[in-house]
């Protein structure tokens, strides 16, 4: 995996701010490939500490690791059977904030 892209990734995942949630495909969208988000994923798994990958989660609201679920809840997020409770409301998009 092209090392800029990774830290494009991370760049951006810096941006959600606490509280907040966004998708492997919202950061795709943003470093400008719409189809990589599983590349996303990947890169995500490798990040530094002071990357908040926890907030980073499926298209679908579903937590990819479940481990996050208490750092979420943390922020004031709520989570159930793994799903962010009032998604849509929490959802940031990088494309409209930045």
């Amino acid at each position: 995996m092209n090392e800029l892209f990774k830290h494009q990734v991370w760049e951006i995942t810096k941006l959600v701010p606490r509280g907040k949630v966004t998708t492997y495909g919202a950061i795709a969208r943003a470093v400008g490939f719409p189809n990589h988000s599983r590349h996303v994923g990947k890169a995500m798994g490798g990040c530094p500490e002071d990357v908040p990958a926890h907030r980073v989660i499926s298209g679908s609201g579903k937590l990819s690791v479940p481990e996050f679920q208490k750092r979420l809840e943390a922020e004031g997020i709520e989570v159930e059977n793994l799903r962010i409770r009032n998604f849509k409301k929490l959802f940031w998009n990088p494309l409209e904030e930045l």
